[in-house]
């Protein structure tokens, strides 16, 4: 049992690698998100809530999966998860100015949505057998309501036999409110964190039909944990099964 508690550049930013070192990032993680708590929540967002905190382990490696509303939502997990976590990000956020600053000094490992990312797998890869958690938007895209999520957050996490943590965020709409006052007066950021649990061990080299169950499968228990309007396709909780995972 668990303890719970845009022009592309031409190479990727060298976040991680196979000599990824855990010691080298967490001083620069422990800064930033010193910088995240006492100014950046302070002017970015309204948090209201945060629910099954115990749900994430002490220590080891972990991939906490979440559904994506707007582009605050990882700074949102980053600041309530109470370890440092590695996010994963499309590589166009490097390109950014000033913001694309914050991936690459936080170690944000980036990803080619358009295609197997290799490179993207295996630094993900690295960071969960240095026991570290990993962040992950399975829908590869922001949306109001759950679409259909793609299978790489069941590839990683059979290749890997890391705990999946779905992880619900909602009320971030309309964040950060820098232009107006209105936003801060109305219902702020909630998150929710369910109840870990691992793919069967018999299915660490999954069929593409077995990656497509377990993804399903894995998306309806986020469903689960989001108001109903915020469901999508994941919507009918009556379709959920639970064949390809055991609850830690």
């Amino acid at each position: 049992m668990m303890q719970r508690q845009q022009t592309l550049n031409t190479s990727l930013p060298q976040t991680t690698s196979a000599r990824y070192n855990h010691a080298s990032w967490e001083a620069k993680r422990r800064f930033l998100r010193f910088l995240l708590r006492t100014i950046g929540m302070t002017l970015l967002v309204k948090l209201d809530g945060v629910e099954g905190v115990e749900n994430i382990p002490t220590q080891g490696p972990a991939i906490l999966y979440i559904n994506h509303i707007a582009f605050v939502d990882p700074v949102v997990i980053v600041h309530v998860v109470p370890r440092n976590i590695v996010p994963l990000a499309k590589i166009e956020v490097y390109d950014y100015p000033i913001v694309g600053l914050i991936p690459r000094l936080w170690g944000v490992i980036p990803v080619r949505r358009e295609e197997f990312d290799r490179r993207a797998v295996q630094q993900v890869l690295e960071v969960l057998r240095a026991g570290e958690i990993v962040l992950v938007a399975p829908e590869g895209t922001r949306r109001l309501a759950l679409s259909q999520a793609k299978e790489g957050i069941a590839y990683l996490a059979a290749r890997s036999g890391a705990p999946l943590i779905p992880t619900a965020v909602w009320g971030t709409v309309g964040f950060p409110a820098f232009r107006t006052a209105q936003r801060w007066k109305q219902p702020g950021v909630q998150v929710r964190f369910g109840k870990p649990f691992r793919y069967r061990p018999d299915l660490k080299r999954p069929s593409k039909e077995e990656l497509r169950l377990m993804t399903d499968e894995a998306m309806y228990v986020l469903a689960a944990l989001l108001p109903p309007e915020l469901r999508g396709v994941y919507s009918d909780l009556s379709q959920a099964t639970q064949t390809t995972f055991e609850w830690l």
